[in-house]
């Protein structure tokens, strides 16, 4: 049984960064494709960002430049490093193990439970 563990959320003010980490048992392989999304109250769930099996990476338009996603080799953590942060980062992100291919991130049946991010002064 595939399993993700989030953690790193918290409070943080605006301006504010916070690491999340993601670590992944149960079958999955290192090189994996690997997603983070978030979701805020009354929205849908969207994808933030994602990683492939070589390391090609891609973001949601709104966080390029602020969020950093990142993997180690040989290891099933992916993390998400998210600076200048605006209280609209405000949600709930999760991980999540999928496909990418053809430049596009497909995501995968299993999720993590969720860490609370808020950004507030």
């Amino acid at each position: 049984q595939v399993q993700l563990v989030e953690s790193g959320g918290g409070l943080v003010q605006p301006g504010g960064s916070l690491r999340l980490s993601c670590a992944a048992s149960g079958g999955i392989v290192s090189s994996r494709p690997m997603a983070w999304y978030r979701q805020a109250p009354g929205k849908q769930r969207e994808l933030v960002a994602a990683i492939s099996s070589s390391w090609t990476t891609k973001y949601l338009d709104s966080v390029k430049g602020r969020f950093t996603i990142s993997r180690e080799h040989g290891k099933t953590t992916v993390y998400l490093q998210m600076n200048n942060l605006r209280p609209e980062d405000t949600a709930v992100y999760y991980c999540n193990t999928g496909s990418y291919y053809s430049g596009a991130y497909y995501s995968g049946h299993f999720w993590g439970q969720g860490t609370q991010v808020t950004v507030s002064s």
